[in-house]
């Protein structure tokens, strides 16, 4: 199949800047590209309208990047905790999507949807990560993404403790000076010994 020229009407990472004419594949500009108005085909007519419209497509292109660096400033060290069963390993029964990541910022006041979360792959582990969103284009914000199995373990997290597995929980009594089993045998014995 040969390949598609279209306009730009907004920025596309890894392809060009609004107003760019550009080359794809068929299927990225038939799927992607011209469904979600992020180009126009590239024919005698769209190239007029698109120059006849030029500078009002750039104003609003540059309004809607100035809300979006506001908003990015404004929820700057957002940080949201997910809740998730896991298991000794601390590994996820599932894992942790976009739609998980865009639902729980909502909620912390930053109305995202699914597809402005740049996720390279799904987070399958406890623990923070920092994740991309995309609120423009041209603007990105990082959001803290905190999985864990409890509210608890999630601020223990936050505070840069290292979350281990049950185990390690019980050594830390035994070293704060829980009686083992052990001790409390030897006790006994001296008691249960009669005087002579």
């Amino acid at each position: 199949m040969s390949a598609v020229e279209l306009i730009l009407l907004q920025r596309v990472e890894k392809l060009g800047q609004m107003g760019e004419i550009v080359t794809v594949k068929p299927g990225y500009a038939r799927n992607f590209l011209l469904p979600q108005g992020k180009a126009i085909r590239a024919n005698a007519h769209n190239r007029e309208r698109f120059e006849r419209e030029r500078a009002q497509l750039e104003a609003q292109n540059l309004k809607n990047r100035e809300e979006a660096e506001r908003l990015s400033e404004r929820m700057h060290g957002l940080s949201v905790i997910l809740i998730r069963q896991a298991g000794d390993s601390g590994s996820l029964y599932g894992s942790v999507t976009t739609r998980d990541i865009a639902e729980a910022a909502t909620k912390a006041g930053l109305t995202i949807g699914r597809n402005q979360v740049i996720l390279p792959e799904p987070i399958k582990q406890l623990g923070l990560y920092e994740v991309s969103v995309a609120l423009h284009p041209e603007v990105t914000m990082q959001v803290t993404v905190n999985v864990a199995r409890s509210e608890e373990e999630a601020e223990r997290q936050a505070r840069g403790e290292e979350i281990g597995v049950d185990q390690d929980d019980e050594q830390v009594l035994a070293e704060e000076g829980a009686v083992t089993e052990g001790e409390v045998s030897e006790e006994t014995a001296v008691e249960e010994t009669p005087a002579a």
